[in-house]
């Protein structure tokens, strides 16, 4: 298994640490860790395309898997920091949603002999969910002693959750529904046969 696909399953991996660190109560400095690890996984998805693309690296099941966990991680993310309230409900499901619809056409051309890559619209998306997810992480994190210095920053309007929070929620679920309409209007053509 060459590097990228590696850094991809790390990713897998971490998302798994992620969802233990906010899901299981009682652990120390869980804000901390969730922040942490969230951010290392969100560089192994930088790090393993440019890898495979400079290395000439790039595999079927990289096309495949590096999407897919991209999905797990960005839905553990929101579905968590939902619970916490940072993300209304309704929001979490239209992303989600947009991402089943994507992995469903990817299903579809698999089933085809084709492999659809990501396309750059979707790689903005990505970006702006990572960024969103990365920020209200902090604002969990300054909670706790070691990014507490980072608190009063957060007490100002514009730079606190109900300012630039709800920005960065809105720019990733724009982009979200832009990336997705994009996606399916230039591969209308596996739902002729639907």
């Amino acid at each position: 298994m060459n590097l990228p696909n590696q850094l991809t399953l790390a990713r897998l991996v971490l998302a798994f640490v992620f969802v233990g660190a906010l899901s299981i109560d009682g652990v120390p400095q869980a804000g901390t860790i969730a922040l942490l690890v969230f951010a290392v996984a969100a560089y192994t998805d930088l790090l393993d395309g440019q890898i495979a693309r400079k290395r000439n690296l790039v595999t079927n099941f990289g096309k495949l898997m590096d999407p897919l966990v991209d999905k797990i991680l960005m839905a553990a993310g929101f579905v968590l920091l939902c619970e916490k309230g940072f993300f209304p409900a309704w929001m979490v499901v239209v992303i989600l949603a947009r991402e089943f619809l994507v992995t469903g056409l990817r299903l579809v051309a698999s089933a085809e002999g084709l492999v659809l890559a990501a396309e750059n619209l979707g790689k903005y998306k990505t970006g702006a969910q990572i960024t969103a997810i990365i920020y209200f992480l902090v604002v969990l994190a300054a909670r706790e002693p070691l990014f507490a210095w980072i608190s009063p920053l957060l007490d100002w309007r514009s730079l606190g959750p109900h300012g630039l929070g709800q920005a960065l929620a809105w720019l990733a679920l724009i982009l979200t529904l832009v990336s997705g309409a994009s996606y399916v209007w230039k591969n209308r053509r596996l739902l002729a046969d639907a």
